[in-house]
């Protein structure tokens, strides 16, 4: 193909609230002209900046543009629940064991948080956005604590250390009485996400780089020997394009069919004042990932993170149209604050500040679509609900790809398959979530 156009844009619901919590940002730059540019970064998400990033050390005095559909941060980036994994965290199996070379996924994990680790330092971003503080896998039921030490048994057959945590341990932790254990890995840096996104941004602007905001690319094209990426009031003719749109690839054009498009939902606590934290005990900050995919996340952070407070996420929904709808947002809603009441009974009723949808994208056989899709044309894409590692590491590899640099990284994406053909509709979707509800039912308690 010489000619891609966007099919749909970007639709949220609900506040992005880790920007929110960060307040206002400056006034969007946004692209009014015709430009020019030796690469084009499409998308400003975890993938899209470290691409850009990874473009600056390779190529110093290119010039390099990013263009961003709504602000940055307040997208799918500033929607996660900022756990940066280096382990295993298949979301397909049943314990978060990999199917695949695991140790050479772990490799790569620990690379993406290195580079994160130096982007923060290099742009001083605060480091309350950016904490190696580990993660817990939290069990509430017989059957989670089976999960949790199928997966500990997992981790030491590959080396990985990790701690079983008794009830006790994780009341201390959390204030909450609901699990009955947890596993606690080290390596997982919690972000702030919006944080760290609008940090990445800001610090690659330092360097050059022209980040525009409110600038949704509606298409491009092959003309001469340039490309010709268009926005609704402006253009820019680059030599090369760069694709970090996650499941928006397929807007475009590109892997149709083969892609999942996946909403989960999360809602936020207002900041809670000394009575209410008071009544929960625990620690100001953690992090609780389920031991059960299928499970509810939860997370509890403090005033270096954007104040007192408790994010729940649970709940998921296929939508191949790429936009959750107001029900899906209202179940989850509901679910949501069901869950909390159940782990912190002595705050039950607390109605949430926030609530909102995040949109993920996954392939049926787990790869993702980092790759030249055409000559200067390339793919950071397809997270696999992974995305601030994997998204970081995709981003890597589409910029060393459209400089000519060959790297574990680069060899590993080019190494998958492509992503497997989904079933025809109707039964795609109704298929997927009536799989997806008889899972969430199955993992209620986790």
């Amino acid at each position: 193909m010489s000619s891609y156009t966007a099919r749909t844009l970007p639709l949220h619901r609900g506040p992005a609230a880790w920007s929110v919590l960060l307040g206002a940002q400056p006034s969007a730059r946004e692209l009014k002209a015709e430009i020019n540019a030796d690469f084009t970064i499409i998308g400003a998400g975890f993938a899209g900046l470290s691409a850009a990033r990874r473009l600056t050390q390779l190529q110093p005095s290119a010039k390099i543009v990013v263009l961003e559909a709504g602000r940055v941060a307040e997208g799918a980036a500033g929607r996660n629940s900022g756990f940066m994994i280096d382990l295993p965290h298949d979301l397909a199996s049943d314990d978060y064991a990999g199917a695949g070379d695991d140790r050479a996924m772990i490799a790569l994990n620990r690379r993406a948080i290195a580079f994160a680790r130096e982007a923060v330092e290099q742009y001083r971003i605060d480091p309350n956005y950016f904490d190696a503080a580990g993660k817990v896998n939290g069990a509430a039921s017989a059957a989670g604590h089976v999960h949790n030490k199928s997966y500990a048994r997992h981790l030491a057959s590959l080396g990985e250390t990790s701690e079983m945590l008794d009830p006790q341990q994780m009341y201390e932790l959390t204030g909450s009485r609901h699990y009955r254990s947890g596993l606690f890995t080290p390596g997982t840096v919690m972000l702030q996400p919006a944080g760290y996104v609008r940090g990445l941004a800001a610090g690659l602007v330092g360097d050059g780089v022209a980040v525009f905001e409110n600038s949704a690319v509606t298409g491009f094209q092959k003309q001469g020997g340039a490309w010709q990426v268009r926005t609704a009031r402006g253009a820019v003719s680059t030599g090369a394009v760069i694709l970090t749109v996650n499941g928006h690839l397929e807007s475009f054009g590109i892997e149709t069919d083969r892609l999942m498009q996946l909403f989960l939902f999360a809602a936020m606590t207002p900041e809670l004042d000394v009575d209410l934290m008071a009544l929960i005990g625990g620690q100001p900050r953690w992090g609780v990932t389920p031991s059960d995919p299928m499970g509810t996340t939860m997370r509890r952070i403090d005033t270096g993170q954007g104040g007192n407070r408790i994010i729940t996420r649970t709940c998921a929904a296929l939508r191949p149209g790429m936009a959750a709808t107001p029900r899906d947002l209202e179940r989850a809603s509901r679910v949501m604050q069901r869950k909390f009441d159940q782990r912190f009974p002595q705050l039950a009723g607390l109605p949430m500040q926030y609530q909102w949808a995040g949109h993920l994208c996954l392939s049926l056989n787990g790869v993702s679509v980092a790759r030249q899709i055409e000559p200067d044309v390339f793919s950071g894409c397809v997270q696999n609900g992974l995305g601030t590692a994997r998204g970081t590491l995709t981003g890597i590899a589409a910029a060393e790809r459209a400089c000519g640099y060959n790297s574990d990284i680069t060899r590993h994406f080019e190494a998958e398959h492509p992503p497997k053909r989904l079933p025809p509709q109707p039964f795609r979707e109704l298929g997927a979530n009536a799989v997806l509800r008889w899972k969430e039912w199955r993992a209620r308690d986790e």
